[in-house]
């Protein structure tokens, strides 16, 4: 390990003094060999990836009409503050703060409430789920409503900003 070196002082005092000096460059070259060592034994925690299941491009792409969407065939959850979650299918003018219903993660309230959209959807093959988080909202909230349609099995599903219509109705009923 360390060398201890003694040399003798050189002076006219009766008694020889020796001098040590430590040697400590064997003990930086373990030190070296320990991290590198443990640098390359550790495992590294793996990231959490959450699959999106995004559309597969098409190679030759031919824009096509978007057919108007049947209110009856989405559902719209709007994440707000305090783990809140809002929902609706109503139009533009329909929505107002009595018929913007309000649920929460806890149990399967979420998942219960896609399957019962989906089961009055006249055209089931269209049924597509649209997520407006607010400014308010948590990555958490994202993640849990993300999870909850994993678990409904629906694979139509949308993340858009909140409409500012939406956005009134919202803000009225959370004052």
């Amino acid at each position: 390990m360390a060398e201890v070196i003694a040399q003798e002082k050189q002076g006219g005092s009766k008694q020889r003094k020796k001098m040590i000096r430590v040697d400590m460059t064997p003990m930086v070259d373990l030190g070296f060999l320990l991290i590198t060592f443990f640098m390359f034994t550790t495992n590294f925690t793996k990231p959490n990836v959450m699959d999106l299941g995004l559309p597969a491009k098409d190679p030759n792409p031919i824009p096509q009409p978007t057919p108007p969407i049947d209110f009856n065939n989405q559902i719209t959850f709007i994440l707000g503050k305090d783990n809140r979650v809002f929902y609706h299918q109503k139009t533009k003018e329909d929505l107002n703060k009595n018929n913007l219903k309000e649920t929460d993660f806890s149990g399967i309230n979420i998942t219960k409430i896609i399957s019962e959209a989906y089961n009055k959807a006249p055209k089931k093959e269209n049924f597509t789920i649209i997520i407006e988080p607010t400014d308010d909202t948590n990555y958490k909230n994202f993640v849990d409503i993300l999870d909850n349609i994993a678990i409904s099995k629906k694979e139509r599903y949308g993340v858009t900003d909140i409409k500012p219509w939406e956005k009134k109705v919202y803000e009225e009923l959370t004052k």
